[in-house]
């Protein structure tokens, strides 16, 4: 009886690169990688061609040159004589703020509406059946602008609270909700790093302090799971993790002298002075992307809840859990491996549909660098080749640490 094997051993011959298994797929990636190499030459030296032929060429310094515009909504210090490099990279701050505000929110509003979509309750679980396909059936554009609207309709002008004689006084004397954005207290350091009033230095430790508290509560919080499986009790870290956080916080104010902007009613007469404003445009952008996109991670908790075997809940509560214990302890730990990969998609869309904030005016990196600045330079295709570097490299981030965390809940053997 004859078995099969490989070719044997001898000269190579070039009909092999075809006829011979060892050799045939690197071939056929090889011509792959030629031939998507020379369409891309041939693309680049039509463009540049075409360019020339134009009398335009293609460069970066209108980066360093002036932006000429001013920014409604900032995080760094920012006018209208810097640079265009500057102005995109208050683009680039704006739209990483909404995006993370707009992913937080929609996450925690998602799994608490598709836990609610099981409901034993008819009422609840055809109010979040409602919400799911109300919001998720419209397009964000249409919810950006409904807010908006609603906001600057409804909400008091800054004049309500100006003046001697105000007609409403700020919440708790700190918070002043208009229809111009919230203004509440803004933090800054009396005691800059080194001697004299500074914050950029300050708060660039403060997130150190804040990324090595994090990591200190993880390694407690695993220390903690180890003996759990060892011993089978599971030791009390509450208090330890909140000296972990608070105690490097308290120090730090101490230190460097954290204290409080408030916002001033009475320093001018046309808008608020002092503290923070978030914009009505942020606050627009932000709750439309979270209901929008909560809805669909709703859905995505949903199946994810339903994947998990019944059995599961069953034996959980014959060992006497309550119902919301058995939820959080027993079911959406083994859902978040079926909940996971679908919600890398999302975040991305929330990331992409941040560009759809110029329809209220907020300065993202779309409305800056692929608005303002383009129409001012007419460097089209710079901007536009920087825009999609951004978008890329933005994506491709979040992709991969939602990737790392998705390794982490899989089933590991033991």
């Amino acid at each position: 009886m004859s078995t099969l094997s490989d070719p044997p051993e001898g000269s190579f011959r070039l009909s092999m690169l075809l006829n011979d298994t060892r050799y045939r797929s690197l071939t056929l990636q090889a011509v792959a990688a030629i031939a998507l190499a020379l369409a891309l030459y041939y693309l680049y030296s039509n463009l540049a061609a075409n360019l020339r032929a134009a009398g335009l060429n293609i460069s970066f310094s209108f980066l360093g040159s002036s932006a000429g515009y001013d920014i409604n909504q900032t995080l760094i210090d920012y006018n209208s004589q810097s640079s265009n490099f500057k102005a995109a990279i208050v683009g680039i701050l704006n739209t990483l703020l909404v995006a993370i505000l707009a992913c937080i929110t929609a996450t925690i509003l998602g799994v608490f509406a598709g836990v609610l979509r099981l409901s034993n309750n008819w009422l609840v679980r055809k109010l979040m059946a409602g919400y799911v396909e109300i919001f998720r059936n419209i397009p964000v554009l249409i919810w950006i602008i409904i807010i908006f609207t609603i906001l600057t309709a409804v909400m008091p002008g800054a004049r309500a609270y100006l003046g001697e004689e105000p007609e409403r006084g700020l919440i708790g004397g700190i918070f002043a909700f208009t229809n111009r954005g919230v203004y509440m207290p803004a933090p800054f350091f009396t005691n800059g790093f080194g001697g004299g009033e500074g914050s950029g230095l300050n708060w660039l430790m403060l997130i150190a302090v804040l990324v090595a508290s994090f990591f200190g509560a993880r390694a407690v919080t695993q220390s903690a799971n180890r003996k759990q499986e060892a011993t089978g009790v599971r030791p009390n870290t509450l208090l330890i993790n909140l000296a972990i956080w608070l105690l490097p916080l308290v120090i730090f104010s101490l230190i460097f002298g954290l204290s409080w902007d408030m916002p001033d009613p009475l320093a001018n007469r046309f808008n608020l002075q002092g503290g923070i404003q978030i914009g009505a445009p942020l606050i627009a952008l932000w709750f439309a992307l979270s209901i929008y996109t909560g809805a669909f991670i709703a859905e995505n908790v949903r199946a994810g809840i339903q994947a998990v075997s019944n059995g599961q809940t069953e034996a959980a509560a014959a060992l006497g859990l309550r119902p919301n214990r058995v939820m959080s302890l027993v079911v959406l730990p083994q859902a978040l491996r079926v909940i996971i990969p679908p919600l890398i998609s999302q975040y991305l869309n929330i990331t992409k549909n941040s560009s759809l904030a110029i329809a209220v005016g907020y300065a993202d990196i779309t409305a800056t660098l692929g608005g303002i600045t383009l129409n001012q330079t007419g460097r089209a295709i710079e901007c536009v080749l920087l825009l999609m570097l951004f978008y890329l490299v933005i994506s491709l981030s979040i992709s991969a640490v939602m990737n790392v965390y998705n390794n982490s809940m899989k089933l590991k053997e033991r």
